[in-house]
């Protein structure tokens, strides 16, 4: 059975404490909503630091710019 959550009538969820112990969610941390199959799939949104070096070896030579685009 999955954990559920009552939607307040300020249009607020809490989420499970076994869900956010899971996830590692903390307070303050921003989500996406994306619309997935009649629902929402909610994903965690990733800081800049986060976000830092993802892009590591990426070849910067091949940058594609308007005129290759249909």
């Amino acid at each position: 059975m999955s954990d559920t959550a009552t939607l307040s009538s300020k249009f607020q969820i809490s989420v499970p404490k076994t869900v956010r112990e899971k996830e590692d969610w903390r307070p303050g941390q921003k989500f996406a909503f994306v619309p997935r199959d009649g629902g929402f799939l909610l994903v965690p949104v990733p800081s800049m630091t986060e976000l830092k070096g993802l892009a590591k070896g990426a070849n910067r030579d091949a940058v594609r710019d308007r005129d290759d685009r249909f």
